[in-house]
């Protein structure tokens, strides 16, 4: 997805659990024919181990005829996560990649060097109309991996291991969780994790990773005694045991890993250790040196800011 800086999401709830460090309240923002709420970068926590971006699409009810229209654009030092609930996203990109993304499947692609896709809604579902709603998510790539060369993974609903105890469901996209462990290839160590609690169940966020967080998209969970309602990002402090009971039915995103070697520098959909690197990316995109979309006519222009 292609988005501009927007004002940073705004602090959340009082937090009285020794093991939380910060709540974020999404800010709300508009793209194309739906809205999203953001919930990072955030001015007080720019990632989540190599979670540098997260979006919440919709839910939107898309009227027949009126659809996503996502034109190409550029991408580099980092892998797009595309995660829907409902509705459906035709991906494009310029390794020749064409893919219906259905919901409950896991779409990474790894820009690297540099990739350009588009993303827009299939034929049948725009002239039908849909709902849509899902997570876009950034992953930053390690120092050593920014230069990569850009690959694409897709992994259908049933490619991806589920974990079903009770009151629980959880899908583990990417990385380990309640002793599964996804199929997916990643180039640093991060998690990604589809939760639904019935309310009253409960849920362990165990300390297996160094940097972890929620991001509560529905219903209502309790953790430490306090509560948190839809749209939270919840970051906790690296060591703890959390328990995380829902005291409605829940669904949630578990997320977060390895912290990198450094900040990184992020404008428009650039991603880098190196402020040099985005000049230079920038410079690639406005004299067409990226390589084309097959199949698309259009493209976004580099912003002029």
């Amino acid at each position: 997805m292609s988005w501009l800086p927007s004002n940073d999401p705004e602090p959340g709830d009082r937090k009285s659990c020794d093991a939380l460090e910060l709540v974020v309240v999404p800010r709300m923002g508009d793209i194309g024919n739906f809205t999203v709420q953001r919930a990072l970068p955030y001015v007080k926590r720019r990632m989540v181990g190599p979670f540098c971006f997260l979006d919440q699409m919709g839910p939107a009810d898309m009227a027949p005829v009126i659809g996503m229209d996502v034109r190409p654009h550029p991408h580099i030092g980092l892998a797009t996560v595309t995660y829907l609930f409902d509705g459906t996203i035709m991906h494009r990109d310029s390794l020749g990649n064409v893919e219906e993304i259905l919901p409950g499947a896991m779409n990474l692609m790894t820009a690297g060097r540099g990739i350009a896709h588009s993303e827009r809604s299939p034929d049948l579902q725009r002239q039908n109309g849909q709902r849509l709603y899902g997570i876009q998510s950034w992953v930053a790539l390690p120092k050593a991996h920014e230069e990569t060369a850009p690959t694409f993974q897709h992994f259908a609903a049933e490619g991806l291991p589920i974990v079903e105890d009770g009151g629980i469901r959880a899908r583990v996209i990417a990385g380990s969780a309640f002793g599964a462990k996804s199929h997916v290839t990643t180039l640093s160590e991060w998690f990604y994790v589809d939760l639904t609690l019935g309310a009253g169940a409960t849920a362990p966020l165990d300390p297996d990773y160094e940097e972890r967080a929620i991001y509560l998209c529905e219903g209502e969970i309790e953790i430490g005694g306090e509560r948190f309602e839809a749209s939270r990002l919840l970051v906790f402090r690296p060591g703890d045991r959390i328990t995380i009971k829902a005291t409605r039915d829940a669904r949630m995103m578990l997320l977060g890993g390895s912290a990198l070697e450094g900040p990184r520098y992020i404008w428009w959909n650039f991603v880098s250790s190196s402020q040099e690197r985005i000049e230079q990316a920038k410079e690639d995109w406005k004299q067409g040196r990226f390589d084309k979309v097959i199949g698309e006519t259009e493209f976004i222009p580099l912003p002029e800011k």
